[in-house]
């Protein structure tokens, strides 16, 4: 069966050096015009919990959203996908301080900067900045980490710092965490209080 994930795996290995599969026949016939360039998966499952909670369906509205796998990657993403490559509209979303690499790799391939959406330090902070701490610390209880955060606010070296910051830090301490918490933190929110850099990303797509 051909689908969005079948695409999505064959851009991976052609960004990873290998061979890939025929990615320009699986965009036609899949109707791909945008590709989504993501840092990481926790960003990836954000989105796509943010274009269901709206109703919409990504792949059926031919968008790929990318899990790069890190920023250093975009400028590879950006050149398969790309006007110098398959032709697609790019639009993304990034980290303030990962902002020159989707700079640079974005103007290699002839692509506008002007759809890459930036957060000040991260998705998660954002996130919890528009929850606040007292809800994502329910969710974390809901979810059955609350004796695995408590431990970890009792490290020394958390000590003194603000909850947002010990929060944010946790959600990265276990391998799988960050991507679980990207989708349930997108599902807690109130649709107003989006954070304008996702808002901005799926508004544009």
């Amino acid at each position: 069966m051909v689908d969005m994930q079948t695409f999505r795996h064959e851009v991976g290995l052609r960004a990873a050096g290998g061979p890939g599969g025929p990615a320009s026949e699986l965009a036609r016939r899949l109707g791909v015009r945008t590709a989504v360039l993501l840092e990481g998966a926790s960003d990836l499952a954000a989105v796509e919990a943010l274009a269901e909670r709206r109703g919409r369906d990504l792949a059926a509205e031919g968008v790929c959203v990318v899990s790069m796998g890190g920023a250093m990657s975009v400028g590879r993403y950006a050149g398969l996908l790309g006007p110098t490559g398959l032709g697609l509209r790019l639009a993304g979303l990034c980290d303030e301080r990962e902002r020159p690499f989707f700079d640079r790799g974005l103007a290699r391939a002839g692509a506008r900067r002007e759809d890459v959406f930036v957060c000040v330090s991260d998705l998660e902070e954002e996130l919890i900045r528009a929850l606040g701490t007292a809800k994502v610390e329910e969710i974390v209880q809901a979810e059955g980490d609350l004796r695995a955060w408590q431990t970890f606010v009792r490290q020394p070296a958390q000590h003194g710092r603000p909850t947002h910051q010990q929060l944010r830090r946790f959600l990265g301490t276990k391998k799988g965490r960050k991507i679980r918490y990207g989708r349930l933190l997108v599902e807690a929110l109130d649709q107003s209080r989006v954070p304008a850099p996702l808002d901005d990303l799926l508004a544009s797509l």
